[in-house]
């Protein structure tokens, strides 16, 4: 089964958008957690813009599911991760100023790094995670530095999944078979949709996990929280064989 795990940083842009604590973030977390959820994200920026590194500390001890921290590997960033002790650290290039995740890692340039706080995460008992492009060569640099999964960056996959889905996802399945094939977990992330994930999910079935925050978001909006969170699960089931 591939889990769910629900981004809540556009919850805390609403909330810091006003100040105050509407909406309140750590009952979001909690409400989609029981709608069914299998994991909450965050991704702490340095200016804080969204997720403050207070709302880190503050959903670890009241979260029963997993707890995945996304983030570049600053020293705050990485002593954070080791105070809170999160279910999942998820590595990510992003520069201070960034926007939104663009890209993935160099795991061949930035080896060296990668490996040490990949060691340092993992001595703290600490899966750990290095986001992607969907290229052979770089899921092999990753595999060396001794993580346990990769997150595949999907942006490209979203953006060309309505002129060809078969060519938008080829790259992804050689790189979810070299993944598998030198024993790393797949995790996924970044504009999957409602419209895009199942066929995503039909293609790598051995997915671990998806992180989904934007789409689904914005998706709530219309449909309300439990039914989003309730309809993306939903593309997640395993497919079943027709029976003869």
């Amino acid at each position: 089964m591939t889990r769910l795990s629900v981004n809540i940083n556009k919850i805390a842009t609403l909330r810091n958008s006003r100040g105050g604590d509407v909406p309140n973030l750590l009952q979001v977390a909690l409400d989609c957690e029981r709608f069914g959820a299998e994991g909450i994200t965050v991704h702490p920026r340095p200016d804080e813009r969204h997720i403050r590194y207070q709302d880190v500390r503050d959903l670890k001890p009241i979260l029963h599911t997993e707890f995945n921290i996304e983030g570049y590997p600053s020293p705050s960033f990485c002593d954070l991760v080791l105070s809170i002790c999160p279910t999942q650290v998820t590595l990510v290039p992003d520069k201070p100023g960034q926007l939104t995740s663009d890209h993935g890692w160099d795991t061949r340039e930035h080896a060296a790094f990668l490996e040490e706080v990949v060691t340092t995460f993992q001595k703290a008992g600490i899966r750990t995670s290095i986001f992607v492009n969907p290229d052979t060569d770089m899921i092999e640099g990753a595999a060396h530095t001794g993580t346990d999964r990769i997150e595949l960056y999907t942006a490209a996959y979203a953006h060309d999944y309505k002129k060809d889905r078969e060519a938008a996802i080829r790259p992804y399945k050689e790189a979810a078979l070299a993944a598998r094939h030198l024993g790393l977990g797949i995790n996924a992330g970044h504009d999957l949709s409602l419209e895009n994930l199942a066929y995503f999910h039909e293609q790598i079935p051995y997915l671990a996990e998806v992180s989904i925050g934007h789409a689904l978001i914005c998706d709530a909006l219309y449909l309300g929280l439990e039914t989003t969170v309730q309809q993306y699960l939903s593309q997640l089931q395993p497919l079943v064989s027709p029976q003869n």
